[in-house]
């Protein structure tokens, strides 16, 4: 069985980490979502989610953040190894549902 957790060491928490990410990562534009990419020497990938109030309130705000890292969790293997990703979610996030999430970052990250 496949890796399913989402551990500590695979969040970006660092302000620092966030703004490396900002300035050297690859930016991919979707309907819903920006996504940079970005190389790391770290040997495993990792998550950073960025919500800002100007999406909803905190339960608009919570739910998007829940899609985004259960997303992550379930498709690690198909994510680009060895790299940080983060994900920030544009205005109208908050209508998704799961497998549209899914279908949307499945076009960046699926060849």
């Amino acid at each position: 069985m496949a890796d399913c957790s989402f551990t500590k060491k695979e969040r970006i928490l660092k302000h620092s980490d966030f703004k490396t990410i900002y300035q050297r990562g690859e930016k991919t534009d979707t309907g819903h979502f920006l996504v940079f990419t970005c190389p790391n020497n770290l040997g495993w990938k990792r998550l950073g989610v960025t919500v800002s109030k100007a999406i909803g309130n905190a339960v608009a705000r919570n739910y998007v953040k829940r899609l985004l890292r259960e997303y992550f969790r379930l498709h690690k293997s198909t994510l680009p190894a060895s790299s940080d990703i983060l994900i920030i979610a544009k205005p109208g996030s908050p209508e998704l549902k799961y497998h549209t999430l899914c279908a949307e970052l499945n076009s960046i990250f699926e060849p």
